[in-house]
């Protein structure tokens, strides 16, 4: 957990591609009710208080939201494959919240 917003979009990236995702769009800025939002074009954002929060945490937001740039919900698939990537997922979302 460093704090820097330049490795964490270096970090997103990393992701993306082992998700075989693209953005179009990378930003990270404050947000009052959300972790991150994407839209179907490839625009993805992430709220900048995550910066701040430990790395298993970023990890589950940013694979949630880049899944949504294959899958556009929370069906089987998308479980599916947070499950294989990141296994504990939904206990690490219960120590956040909701808002992704």
């Amino acid at each position: 957990m460093s704090g820097d917003k330049s490795e964490f979009k270096v970090r997103v990236r990393q992701w993306a591609q082992q998700l075989d995702v693209e953005i179009t769009w990378l930003g990270v800025r404050p947000m009052r009710r959300k972790w991150a939002s994407c839209s179907s074009n490839g625009h993805v954002n992430f709220n900048s208080e995550l910066i701040h929060l430990p790395e298993r945490v970023q990890d589950v937001v940013i694979v949630h939201e880049l899944l949504h740039l294959r899958i556009p919900n929370h069906g089987k698939l998308w479980k599916s494959l947070m499950r294989a990537h990141l296994g504990d997922w939904e206990e690490v979302m219960g120590e956040v919240g909701s808002g992704v």
